[in-house]
């Protein structure tokens, strides 16, 4: 049974991917999730300069859900750079095969800092550049996301794509708009070669009924967990109608079957953050076992074949 697969010409030993922000800070950070099992890696999002994130308490967890207002922190991109050579000499190997692929998450909040960015970050030759446009656009009058425009989500990715020719650039989605087939079409046409789906959902806010207070210091924060997976299918559905790059799917995967259900309905990876706090960071090794197992017992062969079948 094979359980690799191939994304944009990049080869994965298996669709499962480290979403950005979680464990991927550090290029060693990034090497144990793959000795766990992970079938590539994104590091968590680079800025050009320092970014302060947000002061603690900034998670929040239960069974059911999980809220996050971390606030994107970041040393900038000097030492990202480091991190991202430190993981990249260890995956690649003597004949130029690779462990497990480096997908470099880029943030910003203006558009020639993204492509600025970007730029800088493909002098490394990560394997993938994920570009986070669920920012707020610091030159918008109201500070809209980049990622709730489709306007400004085309701008950003022509930015990028003018700066970067020779590495694939996916474009990570926000799924709080009114028609996320519209920005994707957008980002499309505007030379993308693949997309995320999706950022945190939200914003959420839980409050401590004992203090009557906020949990978190930012007082609201984004919401991921399981609860949220049968909105991530029906959207990832939809946008595998309407485009022809590929997705990688993320959001409320916990288990192989979680897996195989994100890519019946388009994704082709499927990124797990919110299942490292539930399952450790050896979900990745068990949720292949579990995706091996299930192919066995339904007669699936190559794990390609799982790709869109939902829309058979």
């Amino acid at each position: 049974m094979n359980l690799a697969i191939i994304y944009n010409n990049v080869r994965f030993k298996n669709p499962l991917v480290l979403a950005s922000g979680i464990l991927g800070v550090t290029g060693n950070s990034l090497k144990h999730v793959v000795e766990n099992g992970a079938g590539g890696v994104t590091i968590k999002s680079i800025w050009l300069k320092e970014h302060i994130g947000h002061p603690n308490p900034t998670m929040i967890g239960n069974e059911h859900f999980f809220l996050n207002a971390v606030g994107l922190p970041d040393a900038g991109i000097e030492k990202a750079k480091e991190e991202i050579a430190t993981y990249l000499k260890w995956a690649i190997q003597e004949d130029g095969s690779v462990k497990a692929p480096l997908i470099a998450s880029v943030v910003a909040g203006k558009v020639d800092d993204f492509g600025e960015t970007a730029e800088q970050v493909a002098e490394l030759k990560p394997h993938l550049i994920e570009v986070n446009i669920s920012c707020p656009n610091v030159e918008d009058e109201l500070g809209k996301p980049f990622a709730c425009d489709f306007n400004q989500a085309a701008r950003v990715t022509r930015e990028v794509k003018k700066r970067v020719s020779k590495i694939p650039i996916i474009i990570k989605l926000s799924p709080n708009v009114s028609n996320i087939v519209e920005i994707a079409k957008s980002i499309e046409d505007a030379g993308a070669d693949g997309l995320t789906c999706f950022n945190t959902f939200g914003p959420g806010m839980c409050i401590d009924i004992e203090t009557a207070q906020p949990i978190l210091a930012n007082r609201v924060g984004g919401l991921s967990g399981p609860g949220l997976k049968p909105l991530v299918v029906k959207m990832i559905f939809d946008l595998y109608k309407a485009v022809k790059i590929p997705i990688i799917g993320t959001g409320g995967v916990l288990t192989g079957r979680d897996v195989i259900e994100l890519m019946m309905s388009g994704a082709t990876l499927v990124g797990m953050g919110t299942a490292v706090y539930y399952r450790g960071v050896e979900v990745f090794g068990k949720v292949a076992e579990e995706i091996r197992q299930w192919c066995e017992k339904n007669g699936v062969e190559d794990i390609s074949e799982v790709v869109g079948r939902a829309h058979q």
